[in-house]
């Protein structure tokens, strides 16, 4: 059991970092794109262990496709709101 844990080196556990989807679900945009800036500062810093620079990256991955879903749903709402808007935009205008 002892091989499993030298195998890989420990995170610090002062600054865990979560690295499922799930974790992010429930962040706002904001949120998300917030603790989307830090973790690539983090990185950018170059200064993390091999395992952390992997867990920082996905929990990166995770950051960033929940911003994309975000946005996508702004874009659909926005698309919406054009084509209603026009409907009754263009039969008022005269």
């Amino acid at each position: 059991m002892a091989d499993a844990r030298t195998d890989s080196p420990a995170v610090p556990s002062s600054d865990p970092v979560p690295t499922r989807e799930t974790d992010v679900s429930g962040f706002s945009y904001e949120q998300a794109r917030d603790e989307l800036v830090r973790v690539v500062s983090e990185l950018e810093q170059g200064s993390s262990t091999l395992e952390r620079s992997l867990a920082l990256w996905e929990r990166g991955e995770a950051l960033a496709a929940r911003c994309e879903e975000w946005l996508i749903g702004a874009r659909a709402r926005l698309d919406a709101a054009r084509s209603g808007g026009s409907a009754a935009g263009g039969s008022s205008a005269g």
